[in-house]
């Protein structure tokens, strides 16, 4: 591998924790930063950073209480989807991204446009891949969600902790994907994943954005009404082979963004998994002629 594409592994200090972030690119090339989903961490960009880092800098860092970032005690810090996007914004500016593109994914994208929202004038450009922010296009697979949200019962978060498990994980990467294509998402995900995340107090933290969730529904209007306003220009590529975000939670971005790209791959919800190729040669093509 070229050492210009290499990534870093790094470290800083951000607020008295410490926060761990990969980095590769030029240090003056146009940014792209990378917010991760549920329940992985910067891992999940592995592959792809260093497939664009001869032309972009790329920054993808692990969310306090996951991966290899700290566990600062709730007291200080807000494990919430608006705690998370101030953490974003904050990541930005310590390392001077004035101006820079977002990779929107699961978790990332609620925390990544929430980010936006506050700071419109910084986003160059948005990457959607399996986000949802259309209620009324979530897939089945929300539906047990949905009746906690309804009905929280102790009966029912104690559903949603068991989740919380390294099977639990293994279902959340291989979802409705095909037997041939799940045999192409590395165990190491979930493997690697769970004895991150099986502490207590992390696990308590994972139950408790699950049941933030129904909350970042009156979210949705806010998402749809920030593209409707400043039409960034989007590139969405989405694995519709996914029971939480199907192929309607796609095309539902065209109602605010209809010059927006739409890519259904053959994949599903972790398609950088199995479209890598895919996805990096669209993101080079869209980035190229964004100027982002």
């Amino acid at each position: 591998m070229d050492v210009t594409s290499a990534v870093r592994h790094r470290r800083m200090r951000l607020d008295g924790v410490e926060i761990f972030y990969r980095e590769a690119g030029p240090a003056d090339a146009p940014a792209l930063l990378l917010p991760h989903g549920y329940p992985c961490s910067s891992y999940q960009y592995r592959h792809y950073m260093p497939a664009l880092a001869d032309r972009w800098r790329l920054l993808a860092p692990d969310f306090p209480g996951f991966g290899y970032s700290g566990t600062p005690d709730p007291a200080r810090f807000s494990y919430t989807f608006d705690g998370y996007a101030g953490f974003l914004e904050r990541f930005a500016n310590a390392l001077e991204l004035r101006r820079f593109a977002l990779y929107l994914h699961d978790y990332g994208s609620q925390i990544g446009l929430r980010l936006a929202i506050r700071t419109p004038e910084r986003i160059a450009a948005l990457i959607i891949q399996n986000g949802d922010i259309y209620e009324q296009e979530l897939g089945p697979k929300y539906a047990p969600l949905q009746a906690y949200w309804s009905h929280p019962t102790s009966e029912g978060r104690a559903e949603l902790a068991a989740a919380v498990s390294e099977e639990g994980f293994r279902e959340e990467f291989v979802n409705d994907v095909s037997p041939e294509q799940a045999e192409l998402i590395s165990p190491d995900l979930w493997k690697l994943a769970w004895p991150q995340l099986s502490d207590p107090l992390r696990r308590e933290i994972m139950v408790g954005l699950m049941e933030g969730l129904r909350d970042n529904l009156a979210w949705f209007p806010k998402y749809q009404g920030y593209l409707r306003t400043h039409q960034p220009q989007t590139l969405i590529v989405w694995g519709p082979h996914d029971g939480y975000m199907p192929e309607g939670a796609a095309r539902a971005y065209l109602r605010d963004l209809p010059r927006a790209e739409l890519h259904l791959l053959d994949g599903g919800h972790w398609a950088l998994e199995t479209n890598l190729a895919e996805i990096v040669a669209l993101s080079r093509d869209f980035l190229a002629r964004s100027h982002a």
